[in-house]
């Protein structure tokens, strides 16, 4: 019998979505270059399913029923390229490939006009959910022509994550829409990542605290409606692992530079060339970046010492105050990203419905949080909402909470403890809620050494002055 569904590449992934599909009542074929890779999914995993592996790309094609629906989980860039070529000659027009890895949004884009002319239809579709949102629900961001996902639609809603309003999918919008939107939830999951990291350290290096006493921090965090989500609740958990060969907390026992994969990296140069500023994302990349140079640092610390003061404070409203500098610097990352996706939208033609976008995100995938109710709600009753933290209940909670948060960073320096996004956080902040900055002038100096010209707050028009030769003064 004909396959009506096959899943090309089976790491880890790849894996968990075949037997996703396979579960949600879709017979599926797979293919692995490697024969290995598909002979031990099968003894190991899908034996007793309803998968049919095959050892060829020309056997693969022929076992699936027409038009033909084929997902793609390669690594991003050549590899995807690759497997594309090797598939062309081989389908017919009508035919579907699904991009499901983290492709850059412009390689996205090429790849559908270059398929889209020889009659064949492509998805470049963003997943989030690790291995277990793969297997059991993930968050899935499909762009391309409507046509191609209405072909798709009954697969994708039955394999993506149920919350309380639909499946965590829905029609991003065409050409590379579906991949822009993954790469901008995974610049806000580093912004996300990398705050809870800087509490963390404020709450270990200045007050001290050890692991039950973190754990059960964030623990109740979790609980909050303000900070209630999946990265909060992994991190109690992290919390609560020993290690058993040396009785120390495991966290830190793990070497202290983070990798990336690039897609923090897309979405702050997509953000500077669309003129968006996302400077918390920004700071998140930089803090991976700077971790990584771990051996230099090492060598930095026995040399540069820092002035500092230790905390006198009250400990345990401390611990208050940076909740409450987590919230607002977490609705800055969110409010950063969604501005970000909202010039995309109207650059690149992408017609984002910003308000579905966060209700695909509150199930399955990595940055899933209560608040995004919230945000879904914002862009509800204003679609046109140019900020997040215009949102009447956003405001009113920074508003609230700012005495503790320029606290918290005001610590933060004195005790010498680096808080990068909850720094740059406060600063998004400060400069978008002021009438006046000083950038008056930056635009004297750029008129005075390249004659750029400026504009005055009193009259219009476009000036240019000879400020080497002022007039004398009345």
């Amino acid at each position: 019998m004909k396959r009506s569904f096959g899943v090309i590449g089976l790491a880890v992934m790849g894996e968990n979505l075949a037997l996703n599909v396979e579960r949600n009542g879709f017979p599926i074929a797979v293919y692995n270059r490697s024969r290995e890779k598909t002979d031990a999914f099968m003894a190991n995993r899908a034996g007793d399913k309803d998968v049919v592996p095959t050892y060829s790309l020309e056997e693969f094609v022929k076992t699936l029923e027409r038009p033909r629906q084929i997902l793609v989980m390669v690594k991003a860039g050549g590899p995807v390229d690759g497997v594309i070529e090797q598939l062309k000659p081989l389908l017919d027009p009508g035919d579907t490939i699904i991009d499901g890895g983290n492709s850059l949004f412009s390689d996205t884009e090429r790849r559908t006009a270059d398929l889209e002319a020889t009659g064949l239809t492509y998805i470049g579709m963003g997943v989030s959910g690790g291995e277990e949102g793969a297997l059991n629900g993930p968050s899935l961001m499909p762009g391309g022509t409507k046509a191609a996902y209405d072909s798709i639609e009954p697969i994708v809603k039955k394999i993506a994550a149920q919350v309380d309003d639909g499946p965590c999918v829905t029609y991003i919008g065409p050409g590379g829409a579906g991949h822009y939107v993954k790469m901008v939830h995974n610049g806000i999951e580093y912004g996300d990542m990398q705050l809870i990291a800087e509490a963390y350290d404020l709450l270990k290096s200045v007050l001290g605290l050890e692991r039950a006493a973190l754990q059960e921090i964030f623990a109740e965090w979790n609980e909050t409606d303000e900070l209630n989500s999946f990265l909060v609740e992994i991190t109690a958990d992290i919390f609560k692992y020993v290690d058993p060969e040396t009785g120390t907390p495991l966290v830190e026992l793990i070497v202290d530079a983070a990798g990336q994969k690039g897609t923090g990296r897309w979405t702050v140069i997509s953000a500077l060339e669309l003129g968006v500023a996302i400077p918390t994302i920004t700071a998140a990349v930089n803090a991976r970046i700077l971790s990584s140079m771990r051996p230099e640092r090492l060598a930095a610390a026995q040399e540069l010492t820092a002035t500092t003061t230790a905390f006198a404070g009250d400990r345990a409203a401390f611990v208050g105050k940076v909740r409450d500098a987590l919230y607002c610097s977490k609705i800055c990352s969110y409010a950063q990203g969604m501005a970000l996706l909202a010039k995309a939208s109207a650059d690149y033609g992408y017609q984002l419905d910003l308000g579905e976008m966060a209700r695909i995100w509150k199930g399955g995938c990595i940055i899933r949080a209560g608040f995004l109710n919230k945000i879904k709600k914002a862009f509800s009753e204003n679609p046109a909402l140019p900020n997040l933290l215009l949102a009447p209940e956003f405001k009113q909670s920074i508003l609230d909470r700012q005495a503790a948060w320029r606290e918290v960073v005001a610590t933060a320096a004195q005790v010498g403890i680096a808080v990068p996004a909850f720094s740059a956080s406060l600063d998004y902040f400060d400069s978008y809620r002021r009438d006046r900055l000083p950038q008056n002038l930056t635009q004297a100096q750029r008129d005075f050494f390249g004659a750029h010209t400026y504009e005055r707050t009193d009259r219009d028009g476009t000036f240019h002055t000879e400020w080497a030769s002022p007039p004398p003064i009345a």
